[in-house]
């Protein structure tokens, strides 16, 4: 429970002991954990002070093996050249070569460094870990399943863990609604899986509406992708599910509609439900599969809107589209710039705005408000459970920014007066950095992390001098070598240079070796000395990890890397939990990611997540610098919805916006009140 509870919240369930443990012995337990850069809160250092030295003892255990894993301190490191960084940055190039060379010959380590590195020199201020209750606990569960937006794997699983862990006690923290029917599907199948019986049976009755909904349902317990984008093994099912699903199509207004958007989809379920076994007890849903098995000639909607779009019918599209408003914000754009009647177009969208889900209107206001700027480069996040990303140049015909503005301003107004009838929010301070993070809109594929982001968020960092990337992995079946490697870009975007396991130094940066093979594990670093990068003209770097032997990280049995801040790069041991700024999980069906981008000019990390296809064979970052690039302008000036648009939409329509933290009865902030990192919160409540 407490390891759910640290990693979302920070917080810790404890209640109140019998015992009377003194200052001293609290202190020490903090001492402990501030190694890897937390420290308790005045609440739950008290609250510890009523337990015996026994129990801290058991809390220090478990604790310590959460923070370690949090942070990657539960991993051995040692670098290739064991003095790290002063080997590399001393060592002449004969050296370097040679020592590479045996390494490569033998695949083995370099021996152990009997060097003692000076204390660690660090600056940073600790996390706090606070006293959390029950009920916050526990409205983790409820914000995860009601929320408005996709989640993750990570977001996935701890939805699962509640059900497995609470039993028949989940039912009273179900929501009582589901906006986002992916989030109905998990936690369907997770109650099918867990807790098979009559509450279930009544719980997807109620809840399941549509086709759609049942099909999901069904490639969720086929452990597919329940946002459909792509293909599912359907699993077998026993006769009882069988009749369960059938049922539930039968009690959906009219199926074949909704059936015929996933034609193929449908076709393989039929197979494994057999429906004709039961055509008398459920005739609606035979005759839809019978529709789909055939394929009865059937004029859809979005074919008839293909139909008038190519006509040239901007009027006629406007009037179908208009039926379904989410499918006409959607289309918007391409309405306004081809319509010889562009006013008329937008005076029909204000009619049916209200009718469009918010996060719909989020990606309409930052869309439509940077049509007013344009960018240069389309990007495409593809639906679906990997972390893809597509770049192509923007060549759409522009729209005047008069009638851009317009369309912002009237999405705003929409917004704000559906926000208007949530609870008041009194004062609010808005921390102008939030315009540097995206809002969770879409999360299915983000990548497990110490803190977890959303793609194109800019997160600023605290004013150290270096920057040591890290990565650690373990072999697969078989050796597996991955490249950790930092690609060097100025102002205008232009290629500079490259550290990697082919140049262990250079433009300010230095390379730990290249190791090939982890039986046991392996890391690897670089160190980027920011000032100098900075003094060179460097503005970007790009951290790239390479499976250079093949395998994708999802064959791993684990991967992960991140970045620490360091005031010395000779100071402490090679890795220091306490200065992890951030860790990511690699564990996508890849071969090749980029984390994050360092802004050196603005002291940012911008978050992508990302993953690329390498060239087979040569999988090395020289192979991939096009794709490279090609991301890297994509993600500097990313079109998304921000947090600062979206919790000032809800200020002014709930509250009154002062200029100071102090001053405010909510306060939305990098450290304090609601973050970027409340992504449940914010799913569940602002969207």
């Amino acid at each position: 429970m407490n390891t759910l509870f640290l990693r979302r919240q920070g917080k810790l369930y404890l209640k109140a002991g019998n015992g009377s443990a003194s200052r001293q012995q609290v202190a020490t337990l903090q001492r402990e954990i501030e190694l890897y850069g937390y420290v308790f809160s005045d609440a739950l250092f008290a609250q510890l002070q009523t337990h015996t030295p026994e129990s801290l003892s058991w809390f220090l255990r478990n604790l310590r093996e959460d923070l370690q894993t949090m942070t990657g301190g539960h991993r051995q490191y040692g670098p290739l050249f064991p003095g790290f960084p002063e080997q590399v940055m001393v060592a002449d190039e004969v050296e370097l070569y040679l020592s590479a060379i045996e390494h490569y010959r033998t695949l083995k380590r370099q021996p152990a460094s009997p060097r003692q590195h000076p204390p660690l020199l660090h600056g940073r201020a600790p996390k706090e870990v606070d006293l959390g209750t029950l009920e916050e606990f526990e409205a983790i569960f409820t914000r995860l399943a009601g929320g408005r937006a996709s989640l993750s794997k990570q977001d996935r699983d701890d939805l699962v863990w509640f059900i497995r862990h609470y039993r028949d006690d989940i039912f009273r923290l179900l929501p009582t609604s589901f906006s986002f029917r992916e989030n109905l599907a998990l936690s369907s199948s997770a109650l099918l899986t867990h807790l098979p019986g009559d509450k279930t049976l009544d719980f997807l009755f109620r809840h399941h509406k549509t086709a759609t909904d049942v099909l999901r349902l069904v490639v969720a317990l086929s452990g597919g992708d329940i946002s459909l984008a792509e293909p599912t093994r359907f699993r077998p099912m026993k006769r009882g599910l069988r009749r369960t699903v059938l049922q539930l199509l039968e009690n959906c207004a009219d199926p074949t509609e909704d059936m015929r958007r996933q034609r193929e989809a449908w076709k393989r379920l039929g197979e494994i439900l057999h429906p004709g076994d039961y055509a008398e007890r459920f005739p609606k849903t035979y005759a839809a599969f019978r529709h789909i098995r055939d394929d009865l000639p059937s004029t859809s909607f979005n074919t008839l809107v293909e139909r008038q779009l190519a006509a040239a019918d901007f009027a006629g599209a406007t009037a179908t589209l208009s039926q379904r408003p989410g499918e006409m914000g959607r289309r918007l754009d391409l309405l306004l710039r081809h319509s010889d009647q562009p006013e008329t177009v937008l005076t029909r969208f204000a009619e049916i705005a209200p009718a469009i889900s918010t996060l719909v209107l989020l990606q309409m206001h930052a869309h439509f408000h940077h049509r007013q700027q344009p960018v240069a480069l389309r990007t495409f996040f593809p639906k679906g459970d990997m972390a893809n990303a597509f770049a192509i140049p923007d060549r759409r015909r522009g729209i005047s920014p008069d009638l851009a503005a317009r369309t912002v301003a009237l999405i705003e107004l929409v917004l704000q007066e559906r926000f208007s009838r949530l609870t008041p929010l009194g004062r609010c301070y808005l921390d102008p950095a939030l315009s540097g993070f995206m809002a969770p809109l879409a999360q299915r594929s983000a990548s497990k992390a110490l803190r977890t982001l959303v793609r194109g968020s800019r997160l600023p960092f605290e004013h150290e001098r270096y920057i040591r990337l890290f990565l650690w992995w373990k072999n697969g079946k078989e050796r597996t070598d991955i490249d950790l490697s930092a690609v060097f870009y100025d102002e205008q975007f232009n290629y500079r240079d490259t550290v990697s396991y082919y140049n262990l130094r250079g433009y300010g940066g230095h390379h730990s070796g290249d190791i090939v093979d982890a039986p046991e594990g392996a890391a690897e670093f670089i160190d980027l000395d920011l000032d100098r990068l900075s003094q060179r003209s460097i503005r970007f770097v790009v951290v790239t990890l390479n499976s250079y032997t093949e395998q994708p990280y999802c064959e791993l049995p684990e991967c992960f890397a991140g970045w620490m801040a360091r005031i010395d790069v000779a100071s402490g041991e090679v890795f220091e939990p306490r200065t992890v700024e951030n860790r990511i999980d690699l564990a996508a069906d890849t071969r090749m990611c980029i984390p994050f981008i360092i802004d050196v000019s603005e002291r940012q990390i911008i978050w992508t997540d990302i993953g690329l296809t390498g060239q087979v064979g040569w999988n090395n970052v020289h192979n991939n610098l096009s794709g490279i690039s090609l991301m890297l302008r994509a993600m500097h000036k990313l079109p998304r919805p921000d947090l600062h648009t979206l919790f000032r939409l809800h200020a002014q329509a709930r509250g009154q916006i002062v200029d100071s933290p102090t001053a405010a009865d909510t306060v939305f902030s990098l450290q304090q009140g609601i973050t970027p990192f409340h992504t449940d919160l914010i799913r569940a409540e602002y969207f």
